[in-house]
């Protein structure tokens, strides 16, 4: 009797839904990771644009607590005899047309960092790239506290990125950098997953280069030193705070810019479908590639 009433009762269950395969339309981002991804494109690029105008006003970079211009920075952006210069400590690299160098509304050369076209505003007003800036970094910190603990809520963090013991180890480290070396991206199923390069990407994004952007901002703010006075002793000075800025800055930029290549080289129109409407098309399986989750 209990045989047959089991019987009855797995006849009675739901089939499981099969496991998604190449070609399947499926959901792959959450809303919260829509809604960061999106707000992110925006601040930070205006913020970015807004903090290359701020890097006019004196392009030049320090380690300590000051620096003026008798002396010796690190980083120097110049423009001299119409031709715009960088120099990274001892190294002096042309940069004439690029930085260094731009053209007033006649047509004749003056010194400038940055161009107008890369800066908010596009003419050059400290006073006014700084209002875009802090307005924007208010955007910036509460979004990224907003969407860790939402993602930490929902299970995002736990789910997709956290690195387990068998990625750290050297083997599927190099499998993955070589597969993206060869450009061959995971299909199927493993598309679904991040790999242990894209997690430590993130991470990296996440825990590293935003916060530090962010703490360093404030390390720069004459009210914040007077009420969190540590946050100078804790970056160096307020210049090293400032260097270190920029640099969170270029490794945010050097980030996107990969981060385009790749989708681009992915599918652009399923990787940016996915990320405004959650769904997304499973590349085609491959199989007897020896790829791994």
């Amino acid at each position: 009797m209990q045989s047959a009433a089991a019987s009855r009762s797995a006849e009675a269950l739901p089939d499981a839904p099969p496991a998604p395969r190449g070609g399947d339309r499926v959901r792959r981002h959450r809303l919260s990771t829509r809604l960061w991804h999106w707000t992110n494109l925006v601040v930070l690029t205006i913020m970015l644009m807004s903090g290359l105008m701020i890097f006019n006003a004196h392009p030049r970079l320090y380690w300590g607590a000051y620096g003026a211009n008798p002396d010796r920075a690190w980083l120097e952006v110049t423009a001299e005899n119409g031709r715009g210069s960088l120099r990274i400590g001892t190294h002096a690299f042309d940069t004439s047309g690029l930085i260094g160098t731009a053209t007033d509304a006649h047509g004749a050369v003056q010194a400038q960092a940055f161009p107008g076209w890369m800066t908010i505003p596009s003419t050059y007003s400290l006073a006014d790239a700084r209002l875009w800036h802090l307005a924007f970094a208010w955007l910036l910190a509460p979004a990224l506290l907003l969407y860790l603990l939402w993602s930490l809520a929902n299970g995002h963090l736990r789910r997709d990125l956290h690195i387990t013991r068998a990625e750290w180890s050297p083997r599927h480290l190099w499998h993955d950098v070589a597969a993206h070396a060869r450009l061959r991206f995971p299909t199927g199923a493993a598309a679904l997953r991040y790999n242990v390069l894209q997690k430590l990407a993130y991470c990296g994004v996440l825990f590293g280069l935003i916060p530090l952007a962010i703490f360093t901002g404030l390390t720069m703010s004459p009210a914040m030193n007077a009420a969190v006075p540590g946050l100078l002793d804790l970056f160096g000075g307020r210049q090293s705070a400032r260097s270190l800025h920029f640099l969170a800055a270029l490794g945010l930029v050097l980030f996107v810019v990969v981060h385009l290549v790749m989708v681009v080289l992915a599918g652009p129109i399923n990787e940016v479908r996915s990320m405004l409407t959650g769904w997304y098309r499973l590349p085609p399986d491959r199989t007897g590639t020896g790829d791994h989750g």
